[in-house]
């Protein structure tokens, strides 16, 4: 069958309107000099360490060359920007350019594939700025949805290829950029490349945090679907060895799974776990009246969180009763429950600027990955926040399968634990960076995506390809025309 196109809405933003992290007026926004440029004040989603830098926003591959040479004079750089939603300082440049891409926001073509609507094969060409909400907009009702997605949609692709971002599916479907066919890249020198898989500078930049250039576009694979519903099984699990034990049993025969754990629980019930798994929904397995529009997708929205919380909301007597509760609330064991795609992956984003509520400290959100084989460090890091009494309620704990080519991408094959911890909890740092050395001397690293405080003698020791990246970057970028907090803090 010959391929398929269909050209989508070419006036589509790449957020909705009200979206808590949709820029206003990024479509409008005249194009100016560097220095005519107004300084805004950009953090991270955690709200931590924010810094000013000058904005611009271009609209078209012409105009982002005008930007990043205007950037180079410039003297402090430029970094690309999508929605905001890396926790730490990737997205930062203190006085120098910040890019702000979602006015690059066109879904350009979606082709079917060899086997036709809905089928294997099937790919979307897109800009950098668009959505993986937007994404799923369009896709959903033509019977595909994105490879993989964050526990947020409101990340651009650029932003997703430039984290390398993992989701519930990572044990049998990887990152995301294993399902990118090419990427147009804006470099240094102001050329526009095609960077197609398996090269040198495919892999520098799939999670090189947008140091190599500025993604413009990409083309992506698809998920081909028969509904927007999800069927999801869920169990308790008593401890850590009773969840890892129900995770390495049985994941293979789901293709997205996740667990919440309890790191205030101590004892005989540290680690003890909410387990989620799922799949897509066959058409079969719906109701009747669900079946009248089997893809719809209908994201709700509850009203936003207050501009200022008191900083002490989430402490450990609330989180410890919110854990309780969330833990017995929860079914000893479920199976083939209907959920909408909204509520299975991306519960948080139902509640705009919901990191409000650490108040105006702010949060750290701290990942890591030991490898299999490393199941004691994995016991040990746990037992150390739950004897120091982390304040954690957004604490997830999944398995990665085989890690992808990305010289900077943080997955590889073994456990992976994030948690939110408030900023302004006592002796955070020094804590941290206890946790830092655990997981650098069981051969783990941390998710650089997420990351705003890591020491950078330990970089080497967590990326065994940090050589081959600044090498190649100091070839492509002699200039260091791409900066931010997070190159600069951590040398990259």
């Amino acid at each position: 069958m010959p391929t398929e196109s269909r050209p989508a809405p070419a006036d589509s933003p790449s957020a909705p309107a009200d979206s808590p992290s949709a820029p206003a007026d990024s479509r409008t926004a005249p194009a100016v000099p560097l220095e005519a440029a107004v300084p805004v004040a950009f953090s991270g989603w955690g709200r931590t360490a924010p810094t000013a830098a000058r904005l611009l926003r271009p609209r078209s591959y012409e105009e982002a060359v005008t930007a990043v040479r205007a950037c180079a004079a410039g003297g402090r750089g430029g970094i690309a920007r999508g929605l905001g939603r890396a926790y730490g300082d990737a997205a930062q440049n203190a006085g120098g350019g910040v890019l702000d891409m979602t006015a690059l926001d066109r879904v350009h073509a979606i082709h079917a594939g060899e086997t036709g609507h809905g089928g294997a094969g099937a790919t979307v060409v897109c800009d950098a700025g668009v959505s993986l909400h937007r994404l799923m907009e369009v896709l959903l009702p033509l019977g595909w949805f994105v490879p993989v997605t964050p526990g947020t949609r409101y990340v651009t692709v650029g932003g997703a290829i430039g984290a390398d971002i993992h989701g519930k599916n990572h044990h049998g479907s990887g990152s995301f950029a294993r399902h990118v066919v090419s990427f147009d890249l804006l470099t240094a020198d102001g050329t526009v490349r095609t960077v197609e898989r398996g090269t040198p500078l495919f892999d520098a930049t799939a999670g090189g945090m947008g140091l190599t250039g500025v993604i413009l576009g990409a083309t992506v694979r698809l998920q081909p679907v028969e509904t927007s519903l999800m069927s999801v099984d869920t169990e308790r699990a008593a401890d850590l060895d009773d969840l890892m034990a129900r995770l390495t049993a049985t994941d293979h025969r789901y293709r997205y799974s996740v667990a919440w754990i309890d790191l205030l629980a101590r004892g005989r019930a540290m680690g003890r776990s909410v387990l989620t798994r799922g799949d897509h929904a066959p058409l079969d397995a719906l109701p009747a009246r669900a079946r009248r529009n089997p893809v719809a997708f209908r994201p709700r929205r509850l009203p936003a969180a207050p501009d200022f919380l008191p900083s002490g909301l989430l402490g450990r007597r609330s989180v410890g009763l919110f854990n309780e509760l969330w833990f017995h609330k929860a079914p000893r064991t479920r199976t083939g429950r209907l959920q909408s795609i909204p509520a299975f992956f991306h519960p948080l984003d139902g509640v705009p600027h919901w990191n409000r509520v650490y108040g105006r400290a702010g949060f750290v959100q701290y990942q890591f990955v030991v490898g299999y084989g490393q199941e004691e460090a994995l016991h040990r890091i746990v037992r150390r926040i739950s004897e120091r009494r982390c304040p954690s309620f957004l604490a997830v704990l999944k398995r990665f399968g085989d890690g992808d080519p990305g010289w900077l991408s943080f997955p590889m094959p073994g456990w992976t634990l994030a948690l939110d911890i408030p900023a302004n909890l006592p002796g955070l740092g020094t804590f941290l960076d206890g946790l830092d050395d655990e997981v650098a001397g069981a051969g783990g690293r941390v998710y650089l995506a997420k990351d705003s405080r890591l020491r950078p003698e330990l970089l080497a020791r967590m990326y065994p390809r940090l050589g081959d990246f600044r090498a190649l970057r100091a070839e492509l970028d002699p200039n260091g025309v791409f900066r931010s907090d997070l190159s600069r803090r951590l040398a990259l």
